[in-house]
């Protein structure tokens, strides 16, 4: 009986953390904001929830997480000009048009020539300027990015910019999950409380 006290009370403590993550991140996001491209380069994200403005794409230098055919997302340069090779913000993207083309690029063209053609004829999905809208990952979730992109630099040489801002396309706040994980948690930690109320028989663990 005890232990299922102890487990009980860890996991609403979880939840209720999880929770309070996300009502925090929803305060302070409540309502997404437009940045500029070069401010974002200069700077430090005014809120994690943003409409990133003016930048343009390098699809040459996605990154694929998985480097296989099987991908579903890239990780791509958004940059404040698309004459220079700098970048400081990776969007992650699900956008099938992006997709569909780094992959044809990728894994369904035989040769430099083909690739070269191909980039030619869809110069501005390549290189053209895209506003995006999403939120810039967490602390935790960016922590767990950095390891990923650091195994990627030095596994399959990779460069990636240290102070790199990770940017999710399309993502936004969890309006009702905090709410949800708040309430499961303060309900279970009612019962856990009212269990260790009660006298434990003797031998019970």
């Amino acid at each position: 009986m005890k232990k299922f006290r102890v487990t009980l009370l860890v996991f609403c403590l979880v939840l209720l953390y999880l929770g309070g993550s996300d009502l925090n991140a929803l305060r302070h996001n409540y309502k997404i904001q437009p940045v500029s491209i070069a401010d974002l380069e200069g700077g430090e994200p005014p809120q994690q929830w943003l409409t990133i403005e003016g930048g343009y794409v390098d699809l040459l230098q996605a990154i694929s997480t998985t480097g296989s055919v099987e991908v579903s997302s890239f990780l791509v340069p958004l940059k404040s000009a698309s004459d220079t090779q700098d970048y400081r913000v990776l969007i992650e993207t699900r956008e099938p048009a992006i997709v569909d083309a780094l992959k044809t690029y990728h894994f369904k063209l035989n040769s430099v020539h083909e690739q070269q053609q191909y980039v030619q004829e869809h110069q501005e999905l390549f290189f053209g300027r895209r506003d995006v809208s999403g939120m810039v990952l967490s602390d935790l979730i960016n922590l767990n990015n950095q390891n990923r992109l650091a195994k990627l630099k030095s596994d399959y040489g990779v460069d990636v910019p240290d102070d790199v801002i990770l940017f999710t396309e399309d993502k936004e706040p969890a309006r009702v999950r905090g709410f949800l994980f708040v309430g499961v948690a303060l309900l279970g930690l009612f019962k856990v409380f009212s269990l260790w109320k009660k006298p434990v028989a003797p031998g019970a663990d």
